[in-house]
């Protein structure tokens, strides 16, 4: 593990003017499906606002380099959007952002949390069982326009 590239690392809470650095990573990482109206600036303005403290950022100096939305619907968390930039995976950042996703949400007294996951998304679904996620077997998701 490169101590030096991590240990510069600082993971804060992610605030709105950080929406250009997380939406271009967010935009250039396989495996991540942007909507045009929840993940605009207005929609994510309207998601951090809804969930205050839950998302987070990791960044070196001024660059974003590794990003995580999270909130919950009273009873459950969701995580959306993990990003990394490559050259910083393998460090623990993902991990570490996770966790304090996870910290914030039991401190919400939230138990569990789920994460949406492309199927064909097989360097994710390794990241996620490698820090302890189960895959559900007995669930599908279905979903439907609310705007026609």
């Amino acid at each position: 593990m490169n101590m030096k590239k991590a240990g510069q690392i600082k993971i804060r809470k992610m605030i709105i003017s950080d929406y250009s650095g997380v939406f271009v990573l967010w935009k250039n990482m396989p495996g991540i499906g942007l909507d045009k109206d929840c993940d605009s600036k207005k929609g994510i303005k309207d998601y951090l606002k809804r969930n205050p403290g839950l998302s987070f950022v990791a960044c070196d100096g001024k660059k974003i380099v590794g990003t995580v939305l999270s909130g919950h619907d009273g009873r459950r968390g969701y995580l959306h959007h993990l990003a990394m930039v490559a050259s910083y995976r393998k460090l623990g950042i993902g991990k570490e952002l996770v966790e304090c996703c996870l910290k914030g949400l039991a401190r919400q007294n939230i138990p569990k949390c789920n994460i949406f996951l492309f199927k064909s998304n097989a360097s994710g679904r390794s990241f996620w069982k490698h820090n302890g996620w189960n895959l559900r077997q007995d669930l599908s998701i279905m979903q439907k326009e609310t705007r026609r």
